[in-house]
């Protein structure tokens, strides 16, 4: 019977993981099975018992499931990075961005502008424009979406841009192309950690996954989908 490794983890790392994860599975000659959510909803269903034996959210989230018992002691890595960005369809209009006052500007001229509104960047994003002093002017624009699909409502033309992490808009190309990081003064990256579930089915598999996904041989791979290293 082959050895499956329950992989949950944060849809905005999917196309990162994935990139690698074969390389694991033929080194090794394990199988991961993989599950992906917005992060909230990564912690959430943990809490609530989802079984796992690896996995991938933000930093505090894998400190707070260790507190609850769900995440081994002392299993906790850092894994990296991911920048936010804004998407468009594919040949759309160049746009800037590259400073505060174009990122303002290009806010203010979109007709619509998709979010995740439960996810760690749409978080991010909503308090963004409130810092901006945006928001009134913003708010009527904007389009909550659900996890994993805000590419997917620019490239329907249900939305004009999207915000969101550079990898799923990396993810999304040719349809999609990534307008632009936000600049460097509102940039906000998402960090991630990856842990070991207290109750894994070979917590020794899943240990090696979690070496792997944090050593410097896949680092290249990792930031040819837009993932950074912390």
């Amino acid at each position: 019977m082959d050895q499956h490794i329950r992989l949950f983890g944060a849809i905005a790392v999917r196309p990162a993981v994935l990139a690698v994860l074969p390389r694991f599975e033929t080194a090794t000659g394990l199988k991961v099975a993989v599950r992906w959510e917005l992060n909230p909803a990564v912690r959430r269903q943990i809490e609530a018992g989802e079984p796992f034996d690896l996995v991938i959210t933000n930093p505090n989230h894998v400190a707070d499931l260790t507190a609850l018992g769900k995440v081994r002691a002392g299993s906790q890595v850092a894994f990296g990075r991911i920048a936010m960005g804004v998407a468009a369809r594919a040949g759309s209009r160049p746009l800037d961005i590259g400073s505060v006052t174009a990122f303002k500007q290009a806010l203010a001229g979109a007709r619509s502008i998709a979010y995740a509104f439960d996810g760690t960047s749409g978080g991010y994003f909503s308090g963004l424009l409130e810092r901006l002093g945006m928001e009134d002017e913003v708010k009527p624009k904007l389009v909550p979406t659900e996890g994993g699909q805000t590419v997917a409502a620019v490239g329907r033309g249900q939305s004009e841009l999207g915000v969101v992490p550079i990898t799923s808009i990396l993810a999304a190309a040719p349809e999609i192309m990534l307008v632009g990081r936000f600049p460097a003064e509102l940039q906000s990256y998402i960090d991630f950690a990856i842990g070991i579930g207290a109750d894994a089915g070979d917590a020794e598999a899943a240990g090696r996954l979690s070496a792997f996904l944090a050593s410097a041989a896949i680092d290249e791979a990792l930031a040819a989908k837009g993932f950074e290293r912390g």
